[in-house]
């Protein structure tokens, strides 16, 4: 395995730079196996899904987890925040920029000179620090924090909203569930009219999100933990459902790290690749990922080779990618 296997070229006008209105008019491709995919919009879930049918989805909520700061010097810094280190939520792992030049026990203050972080150690993973919030933590976060959008999308988001699904509830995440940014609360009530049964599961986005694939061989790429929770009712809904479809790669990962390991919440490593047993999950709708991340390595462990064909056929359609774009409906039973 090669991580040029899971590479193919994206012209940077297909990358999304804002979501659709209304969400669920994006465009979905269908997965027919070696069929001719279909070409359809989420709306027509309804359609796609049915009685005995359950639709998982990731119940995480994006904090404002962005800090644009200065360090005393005056040069600018930034800080990214990826998961809480102790229960008050003052101490964080964070992602930090200039990382090579941060001193431990350095200070970085707001615009204003409101001082708002102290760096700490690096950790053991070596490329991110643990700092500490200068105050508490909901008022640093409200008063000077920004919705952490990719680096990819360079236009203003206008609405912050739009980067939070309709259902998020557990705030954590340093990133949005993007494929979870398609659904209504219009359309998923229309799928419970349906017999679809909607269930939860909670998956804090973490730093493999941000991480393209470091190594030759994609199997020895590291990966990080990331903290799950799937509520008991949902993993016995997935048991007794004629099909388990799943919203995006996060939810995908909490409901096979359980299956897995037999632990409703923890940390999780999985690393979903070429040869995965999966357990769970039947379908998955997600969105077009980057080349050369585990995310692709997921959907080529789902579908196997045709992902190629799938994001072929999007790229001639003009289908959006990444974060704000369209999404493809995956089935691995796909004759």
């Amino acid at each position: 395995m090669r991580a040029a296997d899971f590479d193919y070229h994206l012209p940077v006008d297909r990358i999304a730079q804002t979501p659709i209105e209304p969400r669920d008019a994006a465009r979905l491709l269908v997965d027919r196996g070696s069929a001719a995919p279909e070409h359809r919009h989420v709306h027509d879930l309804t359609d796609l899904l049915g009685p005995g049918d359950v639709l998982v989805v990731n119940e995480t909520k994006v904090i404002p987890a962005r800090l644009a700061l200065r360090r005393s010097t005056g040069g600018a810094a930034e800080a990214l925040l990826l998961e809480p280190i102790d229960g008050e939520r003052r101490r964080w792992e964070a992602l930090v920029r200039p990382a090579r030049r941060l001193r431990t026990g350095e200070q970085l203050a707001a615009p204003d000179g409101t001082p708002v972080l102290r760096i700490g150690e690096r950790t053991a993973a070596g490329d991110t620090f643990e700092v500490e919030m200068i105050g508490p933590a909901d008022d640093v976060l409200e008063r000077h924090g920004e919705m952490p959008l990719p680096p990819y999308i360079t236009e203003r988001l206008d609405r912050a909203e739009r980067y939070q699904t309709v259902y998020a509830r557990e705030p954590g995440s340093a990133a949005a569930p993007t494929a979870g940014l398609h659904l209504t609360q219009t359309l998923l009530d229309a799928l419970r009219d349906r017999d679809v049964r909607v269930e939860p599961v909670d998956l804090v986005v973490g730093l493999d999100t941000f991480r393209p694939i470091s190594t030759d061989d994609p199997r020895d790429h590291p990966i990080h933990t990331e903290r799950y929770r799937v509520p008991e009712d949902t993993l016995g809904a997935c048991a007794a459902a004629r099909r388990v479809v799943a919203v995006g790669t996060t939810a995908v990962r909490a409901l096979e790290s359980a299956a897995a390991t037999g632990r409703l919440a923890g940390r999780t490593d999985l690393f979903v690749h070429r040869g995965f047993e999966w357990k769970v999950v039947d379908v998955m709708m997600t969105n077009f990922h980057l080349p050369r991340t585990t995310l692709l390595m997921m959907i080529d462990a789902f579908v196997g080779p045709r992902w190629r064909r799938l994001y072929e056929i999007a790229l001639a359609e003009r289908y959006r990618f990444l974060s704000f774009g369209d999404a493809v409906l995956l089935d691995r039973h796909a004759p």
